[in-house]
C-alpha cells in the first residue's frame, strides 16, 4: 500500500521521510501551486468577489508528477505548514489534485520530530475552509488595494510604484516618526549627583529629586548652582531607608515578533534572516548518527501564542532540575497567559526536544544556526525557572530643603538569570555586590558633587526590532508578515535601512502625505488593526469573507473614485537629488536615481542624453571602475588581449576588445577530486551572491553538482563520496538515506 505525503519543502520532505515506513513516500510541492495571475486583477468583484486562479507559471512539471504521484497512491497527506497559508498551499493542492476538501487527509506538524508526525499521521482531518478563506479574503484585499491604488500613484508620484495595505501604514509609521524626530526642539535641563560617604560605608551616589513637597525640575544653570550651594553648606541626612526583597520573573518563551525583536538586539538579524534560520530550524537539521540523523529542532516559527504543552514542561522541569539543581525550578509551574488578539493556534517558540542541548549539536550547524538556536533555547529554558531574587535599597536623603534619592539593588539569587539575561533592562537602579547599609538619622558625609547640563532627546529612529514592537501592540499585521512588510518597503524604496536605523525616503514621505489626504481608511492605524480582527473572524467562522469584502469595498471604490477625480491637483514632484558626477558626454551635473537594483547616477538629460553610472555601495557618488587583471592568455575568437574582471557572481575571463568582441569564460578551480558519475574532475565554481558549489566540468553533459566540498575519500558504510561540511569539522556522504558522518 502506496501513501503520499506533500509538503511544502524539499528540507521539510527529507526529515519527515526518515520518520516514516518504506510504505510512505514524502515529496515536496516547493511552496504554492496555484495564485492569482499577475496580468489582470483576478477578483470579479461584482460577482461576490469570485477568485480566478491559475497555476503558477513553471510549474506545470511540478504538478504533473503530483498527479502522477497521487494516481499511483492509496492515499494522501496533505502535510503542509501549521498555519493560515499553510492551509491555503493544502486546499490549492487538493484543487489541483481533484480532492475535495472534506475528504482530503489534511496534516499539520508543530514540531517535526518522530513522535509528533507518527502522532498526527494517525489522526489527520479535513482542510479548514475557514482559515483557508481568512487566508483568501487577505490576498483578494491586498490585490484589490494594490491593483486599484498602484495606478493612481504612477500618474500622481512615479512611474512603477506599488501600493500595499500593511506596506503602507509601515510606511507612515517611519515617516511620522521622522518628522517628530525633526521637529523636535530640545530643552536644556540640568542634573546634580552627588557622592556621599558614611562612617564605616563605601561611597553611595544620590541623584537630586527635588524637595519636600515634590520632584523638581533643573532647568537651567542658575537652578542647579542653587542646589550645589546648599549642598556645599548644608549637611545631608538620611531621612527614610526602604529595604525589600523583589522577585523578577523571566520572560516568556519566544513567539514570531519577540524572537525577531530579540534577534535584531542581541545577535544583529535582521527580521527576514531570522524567519529563514528559524525555517531552517523547523524543517530539520542533520544531526548526525549520534542523535538519529535529521531532526526538527524547534517548534513552528509562526506563532502568537504563549502556551507550551505539559510533555514540552515536564521535559524542561527534568532538564533544569538535572542541570542546575532542583532549587532552580519554582515550587509551581509556571504558565504564561496570551495576548486577547492572539490566534492561539500552536506552542511558543520552543526546543523540540531537550536532549538537542546548543553545545551538543553545536558541530552540526551553522553559526547563525546556532546563534538564533542558543537564544531561542536559553529564553525558554529560562521561563521555566525559578524567579531571581533582588535585595533592594530605596533612600530619600535630605540637604537644607531639597531632597536626593539613592537606589541600589543586587542579585540574591540568580534563578533564571543564570540562563538569560533580558535585551533591555527595566532596571534604573544601580547593581551592585551588596547593597549599601545605611540607617534613618545618619548624617553621610559630601565626596563629591557634580553639575551636568543636558538636552532633552528626540524619540528614537525605528530600527527592525523597534518597529516590530510598534506594529504588534498596534494590532497592525500579523507576526508572520512583520519580515515581508519590512522588505517590501525598503525594496520599494518608501524606507532606506541606514545601518540598523530605518529612515523614511523623499518618496516615502510623498507617498505617505498623499495617501493621508487621499486614502486616510488604508494608512490609518486603526482601520489596519481592526480588518486584522475581522480576518481573525473569518478564521473562526463568525464572519464570511464576502461580507468583510463587501464592507471595505464600498468605501473603498467611492475614496478611489473621489481621489481620480483629483488627480491633477495631487500631482507630487519629487525632490531632485544631484551628485558630484559630470557627464562626460553632455557636460550635466548627473542625478540620482534608484532602480530595481539600487541607487544609479543618470544624466538629467534624459531623453536626448542617456548616460548612466552605478553608484558605490558606500553611498559615495563615484564609482570608479576596476582596473581588469591582465593575464597571458589571447582571445581563441579575436586574438585580443584576455583579462580577469568581476561581476556580482565572481571572477571570469573576458576579451579586452569587448564589446566588440564578446568572449567570457569562467574561471573554475580544480579540486584534484574525480566525479563520481563520469570520472572527470570536479571543480569549484561560483553561482548568484557570490555563493560557492562544486560540479563536474563535464557539464551539461554531466550534472553533478553539490554545494559542500567533495573529499576525493570513500564512506566506508556505502563507498559514496564524503563531503566536507562549510564551516565545519566534519564530513558526511552524499547518499541520501546512508546518514555516515565523521569528525
Amino acid at each position: 500500500m502506496q501513501k503520499l505525503v506533500i509538503v511544502e519543502s524539499p528540507s521539510k520532505a527529507n526529515s519527515i521521510n526518515s520518520y516514516l515506513g518504506n510504505d510512505f513516500k514524502v515529496v515536496a510541492s516547493k511552496g504554492h501551486v496555484r495564485d492569482l495571475p499577475k496580468s489582470t486583477l483576478g477578483v470579479d468583484i461584482e460577482n461576490n468577489f469570485k477568485v480566478k486562479y491559475i497555476n503558477i507559471q513553471g510549474k506545470g512539471e511540478l504538478i504533473n508528477q503530483l498527479k502522477k504521484e497521487a494516481k499511483g497512491a492509496d492515499m494522501i497527506y496533505l502535510a503542509t505548514d501549521p498555519d493560515r497559508e499553510g492551509e491555503a498551499i493544502a486546499w490549492h493542492l487538493a484543487t489541483v489534485l481533484g480532492i475535495e476538501p472534506e475528504k482530503a487527509n489534511r496534516v499539520a506538524f508543530n514540531e517535526i520530530t518522530r513522535n509528533t508526525v507518527l502522532a498526527e499521521i494517525e489522526k489527520p482531518r479535513a482542510i479548514d475552509m475557514n482559515l483557508v478563506n481568512s487566508q483568501q479574503a487577505r490576498r483578494v484585499l491586498d490585490r484589490i488595494v494594490g491593483y486599484k491604488l498602484s495606478p493612481y500613484l504612477w500618474k500622481t508620484v512615479k512611474s512603477g510604484l506599488s501600493a500595499g495595505r500593511v506596506q503602507s501604514v509601515a510606511t507612515r509609521i517611519i515617516v511620522e516618526r521622522d518628522a517628530e524626530i525633526a521637529a523636535f526642539e530640545p530643552k536644556e535641563y540640568w542634573t546634580v549627583e552627588a557622592l556621599l560617604k558614611g562612617a564605616g560605608t563605601r561611597k553611595i551616589k544620590a541623584k537630586f529629586h527635588g524637595n519636600k513637597h515634590g520632584k523638581m525640575e533643573l532647568t537651567c544653570e542658575a537652578d542647579a548652582q542653587k542646589v550645589l550651594d546648599v549642598c556645599n553648606t548644608e549637611k545631608f541626612i538620611v531621612e527614610s531607608v526602604v529595604r525589600a526583597k523583589k522577585n523578577k520573573s523571566p520572560m516568556p518563551p519566544f513567539i514570531t515578533s519577540t524572537m525577531q525583536q530579540d534577534a535584531s538586539r542581541k545577535l544583529g538579524f535582521q527580521a527576514k534572516k531570522t524567519m529563514r534560520v528559524a525555517q531552517e530550524l523547523y524543517e530539520g537539521v542533520n544531526l548526525g548518527s549520534e542523535f538519529g540523523g535529521t531532526h526538527g529542532i524547534i517548534t513552528y516559527m509562526r506563532t502568537d501564542s504563549l502556551r507550551i504543552s505539559g510533555d514540552a514542561a515536564n521535559a524542561a522541569q527534568k532538564f533544569i532540575v538535572s542541570k542546575y539543581g532542583a532549587e532552580y525550578y519554582p515550587s509551581r509551574r509556571r504558565t504564561f497567559k496570551s495576548a486577547g488578539s492572539a490566534q492561539d493556534a500552536h506552542e511558543a517558540i520552543r526546543p523540540s526536544s531537550m536532549e538537542f542541548e546548543p553545545e551538543l549539536i553545536k558541530r552540526y550547524l551553522s553559526n547563525d544556526q546556532y546563534k538564533l538556536y542558543k537564544l531561542i533555547w536559553d529564553r525558554f529554558v529560562a521561563s521555566q525557572m525559578k524567579n531571581a531574587e533582588l535585595d533592594t535599597m530605596n533612600a530619600d536623603i535630605a540637604c537644607g530643603e531639597y531632597i536626593f534619592k539613592a537606589s541600589e539593588y543586587s542579585v540574591k539569587f540568580k534563578g533564571y538569570l543564570l540562563v538569560y539575561e533580558e535585551a533591555e533592562s527595566s532596571e534604573t537602579a544601580e547593581k551592585l555586590a551588596k547593597v549599601c547599609e545605611l540607617t534613618q538619622g545618619q548624617e553621610l558625609l559630601l565626596d563629591g558633587i557634580n553639575g551636568e547640563k543636558n538636552f532633552t532627546t528626540p524619540p528614537a529612529h525605528f530600527n527592525e526590532a523597534s518597529l516590530i514592537k510598534f506594529l504588534e501592540e498596534k494590532g497592525i499585521g500579523r507576526p508572520s508578515t512583520y519580515a515581508t512588510t519590512i522588505t517590501t518597503i525598503i525594496d520599494r524604496g518608501y524606507v532606506e535601512r541606514d545601518k540598523k536605523i530605518l529612515r523614511s525616503t523623499p518618496l516615502g514621505e510623498a507617498t505617505v502625505e498623499l495617501m493621508k489626504k487621499n486614502f486616510p481608511s488604508i494608512v490609518d492605524y486603526k482601520f489596519t488593526a481592526n480588518m486584522e480582527t475581522n480576518l481573525d473572524k473569518i478564521a473562526s467562522g463568525d464572519e464570511t469573507a464576502e461580507e468583510i469584502l463587501g464592507d471595505f469595498y464600498v468605501g473603498f471604490e467611492k475614496t478611489l473614485e473621489k481621489a481620480q477625480s483629483k488627480i491633477k491637483e495631487n500631482k507630487v514632484e519629487l525632490p531632485v537629488e544631484e551628485s558630484d558626477i559630470i557627464c562626460e558626454k553632455c557636460g550635466k551635473r548627473m542625478i540620482i536615481k534608484s532602480g530595481r537594483f539600487g541607487k544609479f547616477a543618470a544624466c538629467p538629460g534624459y531623453p536626448e542624453c542617456k548616460n548612466t553610472k552605478p553608484l558605490a555601495k558606500d553611498g559615495s557618488t563615484a564609482a570608479e571602475k576596476e582596473e581588469p587583471e591582465k593575464t597571458d592568455i589571447k582571445c581563441p575568437e579575436c586574438g585580443g588581449e584576455v583579462v580577469i574582471r568581476k561581476s556580482r557572481y565572481g571572477k571570469f575571463y573576458a576579451c579586452l576588445n569587448f564589446p566588440k568582441c564578446k568572449y567570457t569564460k569562467a574561471i573554475k578551480e580544480e579540486i584534484g577530486v574525480a566525479c563520481p558519475k563520469c570520472g572527470g574532475a570536479i571543480v569549484r565554481s561560483f553561482g548568484r551572491r557570490k555563493s560557492v558549489f562544486y560540479n563536474c566540468d563535464n557539464y551539461p553533459k554531466c550534472d553533478f553538482s553539490v554545494w559542500d566540498m567533495p573529499t576525493g575519500e570513500k564512506c566506508p558504510q556505502c563507498g559514496g563520496l564524503l563531503l566536507e561540511k562549510k564551516g565545519k569539522k566534519f564530513s558526511y556522504c552524499m547518499n541520501d538515506g546512508c546518514g555516515y558522518n565523521a569528525k
